[in-house]
């Protein structure tokens, strides 16, 4: 035995490499940032994701307190849990950041997302995307003769589900709004 208490001939390789790869493992997590509502708050935000090239998988901003001119940010983001860290100690860092909130690791939130698809179709297509409309009470905001327009509230994955069932029968255009969320409970966050 040496002094790792590895057997000999038990690993190919160095006693660098034995740690743990877990806290490697990338993450996605919701940020909910309080802000003041200024200009250019938005951009000095944006510029420590893109400064740092970490990436913003979502981003829904809006005024949620009109006399106190607070904005609130709400950014999915991936990451190790040492970058997810250093994301959060950055943005409290931010002089205009009142709050940074992980709804990932802060308990139980909800997660929604508004999303329209344009679905252009004639016949069985067409009766099966408003089938399927129904099915995911999605409803429908437009029609022409030729295409839908379907309106969906949903997860992420429930769009995202969605769209894969609509590309086959003539799904044409998508627009979403990005996740909007909060912590479940008696306990107000950002």
């Amino acid at each position: 035995m040496s002094a790792l208490n590895i057997k000999k001939g038990s690993s190919s390789h160095s006693a660098y490499e034995l740690r743990s790869t877990f806290s490697e493992e990338i993450q996605k997590h919701t940020l909910a940032v309080l802000v003041e509502n200024e200009p250019g708050v938005l951009a000095r935000v944006i510029g420590l994701f893109s400064g740092r090239g970490y990436n913003i998988e979502s981003l829904t901003v809006a005024e949620v307190d009109h006399a106190g001119h607070r904005s609130r940010i709400t950014i999915v983001t991936s990451g190790t849990p040492h970058v997810i860290d250093q994301i959060k100690a950055q943005l409290g860092r931010i002089v205009p950041v009142h709050e940074v909130h992980d709804l990932t690791v802060d308990g139980p939130s909800v997660e929604r997302e508004l999303a329209l698809f344009k679905v252009a179709g004639k016949g069985d297509a067409r009766v099966e995307a408003l089938r399927l409309a129904d099915i995911f009470r999605a409803n429908v905001v437009d029609s022409t003769l030729t295409s839908f327009v379907f309106e969906i509230t949903g997860t992420p994955e429930k769009i995202d589900a969605f769209a894969d069932l609509m590309r086959p029968l003539g799904l044409q255009e998508v627009a979403r709004t990005g996740v909007a969320a909060l912590s479940r409970g008696a306990y107000a966050t950002a």
